[in-house]
């Protein structure tokens, strides 16, 4: 995995390799050089090989990990995103014995995936985007994603004033996440309504610019990236996820998993595992009024974001916990390494 220091894709990567290592699969993590993600994976009990998985004129990565790959002897590979599955390519040949796979995230460039013998991707509607591009429908897997079980962590202190009624935000400070138009959203509300946004990307600039000219004032909290995403939800009256682009949304997922009622936009992902009106609230993308209303009404109305809550609990733990997911990525790698052998 080749990914930034921090993202949906390369946390759920790093909880994934870990829950495989808990059930006492072997696995070999294959990371960029990231500190962090290292500490993480060897407190768990996986330490991973660092590669640099740099640019054009890296010419040490492929044999690096070619030498590790065949040193550890695996049954599958799994290249996670685009630049991993390069990679992952210049270092295999057709005498090594290993399955090559690819798991998207999103509407990856499929070129980058050639030569692999099975593509996982995390929703049903990527693997219809998939077979539409021209990839083989028979090639390509559901294999979804899962959130840590959230329930019951004590909540974080946040700096808002006695009385106010939190939401919560998080994601990359990023035009595809569309927190102007949460702001905007945040602008109708009463004033004893706070946000907290966790995260940090290019566009912390004008974002805190655009809280100055909305008169938003300390109502709302830049908190940078954090790794506490359950004592956020503990503390928060409810999740928000205004996105433009958002195949999946791991963040919906850990808004079920610490039962907090969710109220999104209706991009693939959320459209996808939400059931508007029963799991959580769909608005349409970059509408602040229909956004600030949605919100409002389940503010407004404690009984029904109770309802909501309890029910993205119940899909959680039928679809998204840890047990389900990890039942369904030991079918797909074992149906890769199956196909490899019949090769």
């Amino acid at each position: 995995m080749a990914g930034a220091a921090q993202g949906g894709a390369e946390a759920f990567f790093e909880r994934l390799v870990l829950a495989q290592h808990r059930t006492g699969m072997e696995v070999l993590a294959v990371i960029r050089r990231e500190p962090g993600r290292a500490a993480r994976l060897a407190a768990g009990g996986v330490t991973p090989v660092q590669l640099g998985f740099g640019g054009p004129l890296d010419w040490l990565t492929a044999p690096r990990l070619r030498a590790a790959l065949r040193g550890f002897g695996p049954q599958v590979v799994v290249a996670w995103m685009n630049r991993a599955a390069g990679f992952a390519r210049a270092a295999s040949d057709a005498r090594d014995g290993w399955a090559m796979t690819g798991r998207l995230g999103g509407a990856y460039a499929l070129k980058h995936y050639r030569g692999c013998d099975l593509l996982a991707a995390n929703t049903q509607g990527l693997c219809d985007w998939i077979a539409l591009q021209g990839w083989p429908a028979d090639r390509v897997r559901l294999v979804p994603n899962f959130a840590a079980d959230l329930a019951g962590t004590p909540p974080a202190t946040l700096p808002f004033p006695p009385g106010a009624v939190p939401l919560l935000a998080m994601g990359r400070l990023h035009p595809n996440k569309d927190f102007s138009t949460l702001l905007r959203a945040m602008a109708l509300l009463p004033p004893a309504v706070h946000l907290a946004l966790a995260g940090e990307g290019p566009e912390r600039a004008m974002l805190e610019a655009l809280v100055r000219q909305l008169g938003l004032g300390d109502r709302v909290a830049f908190l940078g990236w954090r790794q506490d995403v359950g004592a956020l939800l503990a503390a928060c009256r409810l999740l928000v996820v205004p996105s433009r682009i958002e195949p999946l949304g791991n963040v919906v997922l850990e808004g079920f998993s610490a039962a907090r009622a969710v109220v999104a936009t209706a991009a693939d992902g959320p459209r996808e595992v939400m059931r508007h009106g029963e799991t959580g609230l769909l608005v349409p993308i970059g509408d602040h009024a229909a956004l600030a209303a949605a919100l409002a009404q389940v503010l407004d109305d404690p009984a029904r974001a109770e309802a909501l809550a309890t029910a993205g609990r119940a899909a959680f733990l039928a679809r998204h916990a840890e047990a389900p997911v990890l039942a369904a990525w030991a079918q797909f790698l074992g149906e890769a390494a199956a196909r490899k052998g019949q090769a």
